[in-house]
């Protein structure tokens, strides 16, 4: 499989190191910012793995959540002499898949590289099986027109709002007006999804005030660490899914690890400092998402579906339990929102993807219908979220 190794670090020896495991074929970057700024996409590479040298979390919390967003098929190695488990917890959850040590040796990162390809290539095996005609959402002819009229309508009656908002924005702080990251919706097709920026341009560097803000705090399993040895690495590869250098994690405990990641996928904290005053009401009126209009009328989302996920997040959801929240559009508002809106938080992970689910399996024009009349009801939110 054609295949790229970046190096993003500092240490002279440990950049040696790599150079000879690699030879010719390794890119070494002092930062991550050198790969945004040069806006690095790699094209024609089928797997990209990203040597990330531990610095200190929350710096490197910034760096890694900038390399998802910028190289999302990136798979992203800890280069690392140690981690306690508070560590390994956190990262983890940012999104590395594996820990290695800086002098790790030739043959064991090439096995670390080999497994994590065979398993890229099962899971695109395991959805190509599932990407079947019977197992591919197509957008009924009836939801699509509702979509194209009620967008192209709404668009033009709401243009003053857009045009406040975006001066509004403008005036309150420097920077963009609309970003754009990247989500997948239904298929697992991925496509820039368009909102009202509502924070500061730099929210990332104001993580650190963020600390005592959150109002979840993750929840960790702990799982048996066993030590890698021959024998270890020579049991079935299908029970064998995170390599480090001083342990191996079976599929199951990996399982729960991402259990828990799926439940702490939601985050929120009281009078988010990154936020700013015009933020604050456009959140509170829903007006952030009004881009997202937009969207509806390329036809990426719909007025009423699933909302599309984060790539990390859609990543999580890719065994038969969850596909099918997939197989419907992508939308405004859902069954979820309408369900506890404003309360939101107060929902499990678990309801809400037993609710995208549900109206996979069930949409219809009166449903739809019911959704939009809810969400209005409740248009003003109760909370901040």
């Amino acid at each position: 499989m054609n295949q790229k190794v970046v190096y993003i670090g500092k240490k002279i020896s440990v950049i040696n190191h790599f150079i000879e495991i690699f030879e010719s074929d390794i890119e070494v970057y002092n930062s991550y910012i050198e790969i945004q700024n040069n806006k690095l996409t790699y094209k024609g590479f089928n797997s990209i793995f990203i040597l990330f040298e531990k610095d200190s979390l929350e710096p490197d919390a910034i760096g890694i959540s900038i390399i998802h967003k910028t190289l999302p098929q990136a798979h992203i190695l800890l280069v690392s002499e140690s981690l306690d488990s508070e560590e390994s917890a956190i990262y983890l959850k940012t999104g590395i898949l594996n820990t290695i040590t800086p002098d790790i040796e030739r043959s064991r990162i090439l096995e670390v590289i080999d497994y994590h390809l065979k398993l890229q290539q099962k899971v695109k095996t395991a959805f190509t099986e599932k990407a079947t005609p019977i197992n591919t959402f197509h957008m009924p002819l009836w939801k699509r027109t509702f979509d194209i009229l009620v967008s192209s309508l709404a668009l033009i009656i709401l243009s003053p709002i857009f045009l406040f908002t975006a001066l509004a924005i403008r005036f309150e702080s420097k920077g963009i007006i609309v970003y754009k990251s990247k989500r997948v919706g239904s298929n697992y097709k991925v496509f820039d999804f368009l909102k009202f920026r509502s924070m500061y341009m730099d929210a990332d560097q104001r993580l650190k005030e963020l600390s005592n803000l959150n109002q979840y705090q993750l929840e960790e399993d702990i799982v048996e660490k066993k030590e890698v040895s021959e024998e270890t690495l020579m049991i079935d590869d299908d029970q064998i899914l995170m390599v480090s250098d001083d342990f191996v994690l079976t599929e199951e405990d990996f399982q729960q690890i991402q259990r828990n990641k799926q439940k702490n996928a939601f985050v929120k904290f009281d009078k988010d400092p990154r936020i700013t005053k015009v933020g604050r009401v456009i959140r509170k009126y829903s007006i952030d998402e009004l881009p997202q209009l937009i969207n509806i009328l390329k036809g990426d989302m719909s007025v009423v579906g699933n909302r599309p996920l984060p790539l990390y997040e859609a990543e999580l959801l890719t065994n038969d339990e969850y596909i099918d929240r997939f197989m419907a559009p992508s939308g405004l508002t859902g069954l979820w929102q309408v369900e506890k809106r404003g309360g939101a938080g107060k929902m499990s992970s678990e309801e809400r993807k037993n609710l995208d689910t549900k109206y996979a399996k069930e949409f219809s024009i009166g449903m739809d219908f019911s959704i939009i009349f809810r969400t209005f009801t409740a248009f003003i939110q109760k909370e901040n979220v």
